[in-house]
């Protein structure tokens, strides 16, 4: 689900994982230690407060 959201926002995984890393991106749910999900609604909000 990470590289459909990567392409969705165009941007490399890389970049993906550094922003939840950081804090910075799109809120995220892990399944399990290694495995993060998004729900679209939390994506969509997160670009909407990223263009405002």
């Amino acid at each position: 689900m990470s590289d459909e959201v990567a392409q969705w926002l165009r941007v490399s995984q890389a970049t993906l994982c550094r922003w939840r890393q950081s804090g910075c991106g799109p809120r995220v749910t892990w399944m399990s230690r290694t495995c993060p999900r998004y729900r679209r609604s939390d994506v969509e909000s997160w670009l909407e407060k990223a263009s405002a």
